[in-house]
């Protein structure tokens, strides 16, 4: 997406200074406030004109994609580091970082224009103007910083000790770009494909680029299609489910996952703790003309009338293998958020066991990359001595790309995994046998 640009009149001008005061009450929200990208982008940036709001975001999401690089960049030009009582011209200087460092927008716009965030009277004003005018003559680019410093340093040491230096910098280089657009059809993904104007992906999965004026692709209002990155739709497929069985989506909302199954025929229980959340999955359902049993229970202590013949359970998690679409993350989360959630999907696990009926499946799978929250939950489930075990993945199951099978027999995908077409969500999933 090329990003709207300041131009030369006074009310152009005007909605970009707008457009920049609102990226900076995103980057306030998001790093200060510890609240979610997407739940900050309504209150922050009301009343702007849509090409405006497209600006905004992009700077925001730009600035917070590539802040451990900026703020390396800024820190280097800088004397002594920036008291606290400078966050606001931190973040004029993230916003003018971003702009010119990895967006197409002129550099004295991008430097005058994040310059005017601050108040005259600021202290700092000279000091932005001076830092962002320095990166600016430098040119584009990371000068040797290292890929480790994109990331916190926490996730950097999880990944590198889980996957090996190579790996984690490969993980880190794809979190960096801006991720394509999956689809997943109902069915004749071939031939939608060439209506998408859109590649078939091994796994079946449909990708575009570009996400903008997705409501007014076809199909969309016919309910053919639902977007759905292609790493996300892997689970649901390793059930195996058709139409004469009944299947428990755990923790299902916002729906995806629910709408493959319910396109088997299977007959589907989708289980959310949160009412708000079921009423999104029902509307989706709804336009992809779909049903589904919905039920509000926590899922650690619901349970059904009578076993099934399978249970997907996609357990919430620290949500790291998704950073690439949501950038926030990254900032938002702590390795005690992993402790705790760790804790949660324990608890949740051992709940799913005991709704499968004998000889059924049980799939588990996080969109992370923390080991504590994929394979070390099913080796603490096991050596425990639930009644399962595991059914290993096979090549079939991921259309061939043996790459996402982990030597236990897992799904295990990567950021970096189709890196030369857009790459894909990482996302941990383990298939269960009840005994």
């Amino acid at each position: 997406m090329t990003p709207a640009r300041p131009g030369q009149t006074g009310t152009i001008e005007t909605k970009a200074a707008d457009a920049r005061a609102a990226a900076a009450a995103l980057l306030r929200l998001v790093l200060r406030r510890k609240q979610p990208l997407d739940d900050a982008l309504d209150p922050a940036l009301t009343g702007l004109e849509d090409r405006d709001r497209r600006f905004a975001r992009a700077i925001a999401t730009t600035a917070l994609r590539r802040l451990g690089q900026i703020d390396a960049r800024i820190d280097r030009c800088l004397d002594r580091p920036l008291p606290k009582s400078a966050a606001p011209a931190r973040d004029a200087l993230r916003i003018g970082a971003a702009q010119l460092l990895y967006m197409d927008v002129p550099a004295h716009a991008a430097v005058d224009g994040s310059v005017a965030l601050l108040p005259a009277s600021s202290k700092f004003r000279g000091l932005t103007n001076a830092v962002l005018r320095r990166i600016a003559r430098e040119g584009t680019g990371d000068d040797g910083e290292p890929i480790s410093a994109a990331m916190p340093d926490w996730l950097w040491q999880s990944w590198a000790a889980t996957y090996g230096d190579a790996k984690a910098a490969a993980i880190v280089a794809a979190q960096l770009t801006e991720p394509p657009t999956d689809i997943t059809v109902k069915a004749d993904g071939a031939e939608w494909a060439k209506r998408l104007d859109g590649n078939l992906l091994p796994t079946g999965s449909i990708r575009r680029r570009g996400a903008g004026g997705i409501e007014k692709l076809p199909g969309y209002a016919d309910g053919a299609w639902w977007v759905q990155d292609a790493a996300a739709a892997l689970p649901a497929r390793l059930l195996g489910v058709g139409s004469e069985q009944t299947v428990i989506d755990l923790c299902a909302a916002p729906g995806g996952k629910t709408a493959q199954l319910a396109a088997t025929g299977a007959s589907v229980i989708a289980v959310d703790r949160a009412s708000s959340r079921l009423a999104r999955l029902r509307q989706n359902l709804e336009r992809l003309g779909l049903r589904a049993e919905t039920v509000a229970a926590d899922a650690a202590a619901w349970r059904p009338d009578n076993a099934a013949d399978a249970v997907l359970l996609d357990a919430p998690c620290s949500a790291t293998g998704t950073i690439r679409r949501h950038p926030d993350v990254a900032w938002l989360k702590t390795p005690g958020d992993v402790e705790k959630l760790a804790r949660v999907q324990s608890r949740l696990l051992r709940a799913a066991v005991d709704m499968v009926k004998p000889g059924g499946l049980l799939v588990y799978c996080v969109c992370s990359l923390q080991p504590e929250e994929g394979p070390q939950q099913i080796e603490d489930l096991l050596n425990k001595g639930a009644p399962v075990e595991r059914e290993p993945t096979s090549a079939d199951d991921v259309g061939n790309l043996t790459d996402l099978i982990t030597p236990a027999g897992d799904l295990r995908t990567l950021p970096s995994h189709l890196a030369d077409i857009g790459g894909m969500d990482g996302f941990y999933a383990c298939r269960l046998r009840r005994l």
